[in-house]
């Protein structure tokens, strides 16, 4: 499924401020984050009033239900950056579809790198290949492969990793492939949004209840809203002027 959502960012000074209205509850795992590499492409794209997203995502980038598309973290990822950033144009593409796996994803990205052109691509995976017990090593060079195919599309590249449930935690083996996409970042110099780190530590703090059925698309959507936050704030702060560290010149 791709959803096309419009929407429009502003100035560049102001993402200094980009945390200050991200709610206290979707702070309290916001050093989970990883803001340590820049995105020149996107810094580029923001600074000529234009910047176009990629969306590649999994069932747990999605919710259900008629406001489903609304509500999911690309939706307000779009309005936590539209308030930050209001006046520059941005384009957020999704493909959101349940199980695939990463080798199962690069058709889609090849393709979508070579029509839409995308300056930043979120890339959401892990869970499926954890699920299908993907040999971890094809795993991390099917990652490779994708990074390599967007830099040679002029894009930047955030990966997502797979969302933390206290329910399925001693089921599905996921440490191996959450490492592995945080060596590739790494080694790429890029930045790696913690999905499972920052979901864990809310479920640890009982910021929200992810083993309780009562109420289970309401939490659902908060967590969303709150992913869309801190992923709208480690865009922000990786394309300032002054952001990243290392990977500046990528």
């Amino acid at each position: 499924m791709r959803t096309l959502l419009a929407v429009f960012l502003g100035a560049l000074a102001c993402a200094h401020s980009a945390a200050a209205d991200t709610p206290a509850d979707c702070r309290t795992a916001e050093s989970q984050s990883d803001t340590a590499y820049a995105l020149p492409h996107a810094t580029k794209a923001i600074a000529e009033k234009h910047l176009n997203i990629f969306v590649l995502g999994a069932g747990s980038s999605s919710l259900p239900g008629p406001n489903g598309v609304a509500e999911a973290y690309p939706a307000r990822l779009q309005a936590a950056l539209s308030e930050k950033l209001p006046g520059v144009a941005v384009r957020v593409t999704t493909d959101i579809k349940p199980r695939r796996t990463a080798m199962e994803m690069l058709p889609v990205l090849k393709s979508t790198l070579a029509t839409l052109k995308p300056d930043l691509v979120i890339w959401q995976t892990g869970t499926s290949d954890a699920v299908r017990n993907v040999d971890p090593e094809s795993f991390k060079a099917v990652l490779d492969k994708g990074i390599g195919l967007a830099d040679q599309a002029g894009a930047n590249t955030i990966l997502m990793n797979m969302q933390y449930s206290p329910r399925t935690e001693s089921m599905i083996a996921l440490g191996s492939y959450a490492e592995n996409m945080r060596w590739v970042a790494l080694q790429h110099e890029l930045p790696l949004f913690d999905r499972f780190s920052i979901m864990k530590v809310w479920s640890e703090l009982g910021t929200f209840d992810l083993t309780s059925d009562t109420k289970k698309l309401d939490i659902a959507q908060r967590v969303h809203d709150c992913i869309g936050r801190l992923l709208g704030d480690l865009i922000l702060e990786a394309t300032k002027p002054d952001g990243g560290q290392a990977g500046a010149s990528r």
